[in-house]
């Protein structure tokens, strides 16, 4: 009797755990169907384009039926197109004539429906115009362009001796200095100047002549004479949106919500966002916020807008998130430089035939510019993000460590080599026992290099979405706001500091401290 009412117990406690167990099973496997699916907003490097691109990640998060995120300031036109072709992001706004002829390569303007004709084999699509045209423009100064009579693009041809300073995107797009030099016969040699720095430039008389966009917020602060566009050469650069071909059917709900953007943003109320971020010191975010409660009348309006201090921008929300992302960036790419850089350096030591080679090819991959660097890895990984910026760390970081192990192996006293051969010892007993431990303190210290330049190489992870606090640095850059532009470096210095002396204690815990003394 006992024996058969354990036997139930038993039986039944089994039953219990395998409908446990099923029941388990079946809530995994209903997760996914609860999660929501992700929106991925991307904007380019000026601050319009993290306006506009706020503004749709949060009409997105207000409908619900996707979790929308904004990877603000991925860089150029380039690299934000690429990161949508490549499916990292879903939409992002662009205008009309870019589309046109920089990512179409037409020559001449074509309508909306030509261009979707062009995006559709791309699984592309462009549509909701918002309302405004922000064409491009060439402006100087009014007091000067009055003092030389200049009222037209066509009136600098008789100006040689100004000086241009240009973005750099605008004297290589095909819709921007080949085309107005030869329309307009103009002789002058433009320099390059990032479209930030132009107007203090301009401004300070360091240059005379800038491209502008039309709803600049600073063309009226610095009193600059937007020059008359007399033989038509630009195209009217209508603000739409970009995006994935099945976005609407994938998200219809979102879709409709952002529709109800068309025709909503004129002109003048851009410019009026774009100076409340640049002059009025609000954040991109708090703009979008206001628009769409006081403009399309959605939600309720926030707290009260104000310039956040120094403290508030180097310790918000996101402070613990850009600082993983940082460490992981720094960290990862150094791991891997280590697995391969060690070896590395050994075969140079020990092989004089390898070892120009080597230092010579890691040598000069340190002095590829990093944007440059970015710009060749993105399409061949078709990614932005993370991958490309890990590589780029990883390459960045070989040459110390590859050159502080070879320096550390070939300085070692030939007495010593000779003691351990004499000892009778393999080569990979004396490489194990003898000479790493006594060329340690250099491969450390190689390794240190390494980590301390990459947490200030990883900033340029923030161009292409990949976080850490070169973002921190990008979005103050972007909107003029020079304390988060400064809250974003003084982290980046206070975590070089940091990791250095993460190094130095490592150093005493692991080398020997007869070589530490010596």
């Amino acid at each position: 009797m006992r024996s058969g009412g354990r036997h139930f117990h038993t039986g039944h406690r089994r039953r219990c755990l395998q409908a446990a167990t099923l029941a388990l099973l079946s809530l995994l496997a209903c997760v996914p169907a609860f999660a929501k699916p992700a929106l991925t907003v991307g904007s380019k490097r000026f601050t319009e384009s993290y306006v506009l691109g706020d503004i749709i990640r949060q009409v997105a998060n207000r409908v619900g039926e996707a979790d929308a995120v904004h990877k603000a300031g991925l860089g150029n036109t380039g690299i934000v197109f690429a990161a949508l072709k490549s499916r990292n992001i879903d939409v992002y706004p662009e205008y009309t004539g870019t589309i046109s002829q920089e990512l179409l390569g037409n020559k001449t303007m074509v309508s909306l429906e030509e261009m979707n004709a062009q995006l559709r084999p791309m699984g592309l699509a462009a549509g909701v115009p918002l309302g405004f045209n922000d064409t491009y423009a060439l402006a100087m100064r009014d007091d000067q362009a009055q003092k030389l009579g200049i009222h037209t693009i066509g009136d600098l041809a008789n100006h040689p001796e100004l000086r241009f300073g240009l973005s750099q995107e605008f004297i290589n797009r095909a819709d921007g200095w080949p085309g107005v030099k030869s329309t307009y016969g103009l002789p002058q040699t433009p320099q390059g100047i990032d479209h930030g720095l132009a107007y203090e430039a301009i401004a300070g008389g360091q240059i005379d002549v800038t491209d502008i966009y039309s709803t600049d917020a600073k063309i009226n602060k610095y009193h600059l004479r937007v020059l008359d566009d007399d033989r038509g050469y630009f195209p009217r650069y209508d603000a739409v949106l970009i995006y994935q071909l099945d976005l609407p059917l994938r998200l219809p709900r979102t879709w409709g919500a952002l529709s109800q953007l068309q025709g909503k943003i004129t002109a003048a109320r851009m410019v009026r966002m774009n100076a409340e971020v640049e002059l009025d010191g609000k954040t991109y975010g708090q703009v979008a916020h206001e628009f769409l409660v006081t403009d399309l009348k959605m939600g309720h309006a926030g707290g009260p807008i104000f310039r956040a201090s120094f403290l508030a921008h180097a310790f918000g929300d996101d402070f613990w998130t850009l600082t993983w992302q940082h460490l992981t960036l720094v960290f990862v790419s150094l791991f891997f430089a280590i697995l391969l850089g060690v070896p590395l350096g050994i075969l140079a030591a020990r092989s004089p035939a390898a070892s120009h080679p080597i230092l010579g090819v890691v040598s000069v991959v340190q002095t590829i510019p990093s944007l440059a660097l970015l710009a060749v890895l993105i399409p061949i990984l078709h990614r932005i993000g993370n991958e490309p910026t890990l590589i780029a760390l990883f390459l960045y970081s070989l040459l110390p460590i590859v050159r502080n192990t070879y320096a550390g192996l070939t300085d070692i006293a030939p007495q010593l080599r000779e003691s351990a051969e004499a000892l009778g010892l393999s080569a990979v007993v004396r490489l194990r026992m003898i000479e790493l431990p006594l060329a340690s303190r250099s491969i450390l210290s190689g390794i240190k290099t390494s980590a301390v330049l990459n947490v200030g190489t990883a900033t340029i992870a923030a161009f292409i979405g990949a976080g850490g606090y070169g973002q921190l640095i990008a979005i103050g850059y972007a909107s003029d706001d020079n304390t988060k532009l400064v809250a974003g470096a003084v982290a980046v210095g206070v975590l070089a500091l940091l990791v250095q002396l993460f190094f130095d204690l490592l150093d005493r815990w692991l080398v020997p401290k007869g070589l530490r003394a010596r």
